[in-house]
């Protein structure tokens, strides 16, 4: 399946049972906490994808200027977000994708979003817009699960959805990797087009005469929670770690661990 086929295919990410939960019962409290509720949308990449969808579109006429989950709930009607997270509820499941282990996977997207707002606070980047690219920008890797199972299969086998060498052997095999699945996705939803760019970039931020900055903050993040993810040692974190790219932001490996702390030392 060629990358304009897959972006033509019709599926539901999966939410985190547990937050859509929580979700429900907070918009049915009398006095509703606003910041509670975009606390807990904004920890489920398939919600956060729902409603910044739904605030992007054509409708509300505010296509390509939405970042984040906040912004869309100062514009969205709370009976349009208690739809839409009654319509999650239907597909919540720990166990929705095949190959992919749910909790692992939602763990490491909002882990890469976290670092990617504590990084883009660094740079000078829009924080909001960073956290956001962040929590979603993987989403790519269940849309490749779920249109193609079999070819994912053979994927996996080569190495797992979260390891480091993932890009390579998915546009080795299939011609694009999941950023450009993300990034297709997030153009045809009317996402804000410095968003587009840094998830289709993402892999390879400053390279053919591209420059950008939010780019290479979403790539430093996600080698990050990968290595996390593989428990890397100190040696290869100092060997894996993309200097090129932190060197065109001006940053170098301890900056990017250092950032929302992590015990690394554990898992020397």
């Amino acid at each position: 399946m060629n990358l304009n086929e897959l972006l033509q295919h019709q599926f539901k990410l999966p939410s985190i049972p547990k937050v859509v939960a929580l979700l429900l019962m907070e918009l049915d409290r009398k006095e509703v906490d606003l910041r509670r509720i975009n606390q807990l949308i904004s920890t489920d990449l398939a919600l956060t994808t729902r409603l910044l969808r739904l605030a992007n579109s054509e409708f509300f006429k505010l296509g390509g200027k939405i970042h984040s989950v906040s912004e869309a709930l100062a514009l969205l009607n709370l009976s349009l977000v208690r739809s839409m997270a009654q319509e999650a509820a239907q597909s919540a499941s720990l166990k929705a994708v095949p190959g992919i282990q749910m909790q692992r996977f939602w763990d490491y997207s909002l882990d890469v979003a976290r670092v990617s707002r504590a990084l883009a606070g660094v740079v000078k980047q829009n924080q909001q817009a960073a956290f956001t690219c962040g929590l979603i920008h993987a989403f790519g890797e269940l849309a490749i699960q779920l249109a193609m199972p079999e070819a994912a299969a053979l994927l996996n086998e080569r190495c797992e959805p979260l390891d480091l060498r993932r890009v390579s052997v998915e546009r080795s095999r299939l011609g694009y990797c999941y950023a450009a699945v993300s990034a297709g996705f997030a153009r045809i939803w009317h996402f804000p087009p410095a968003m587009v760019d840094a998830l289709e970039h993402q892999y390879a931020p400053f390279e053919n005469q591209v420059y950008e900055p939010m780019a290479g903050v979403i790539h430093l993040a996600s080698w990050r929670a990968r290595c996390k993810q593989a428990k890397m040692n100190e040696r290869g974190l100092a060997v894996s770690f993309p200097g090129t790219v932190g060197v065109a932001l001006g940053l170098d490996i301890d900056m990017v661990l250092q950032q929302d702390p992590f015990d690394w030392a554990a898992h020397t």
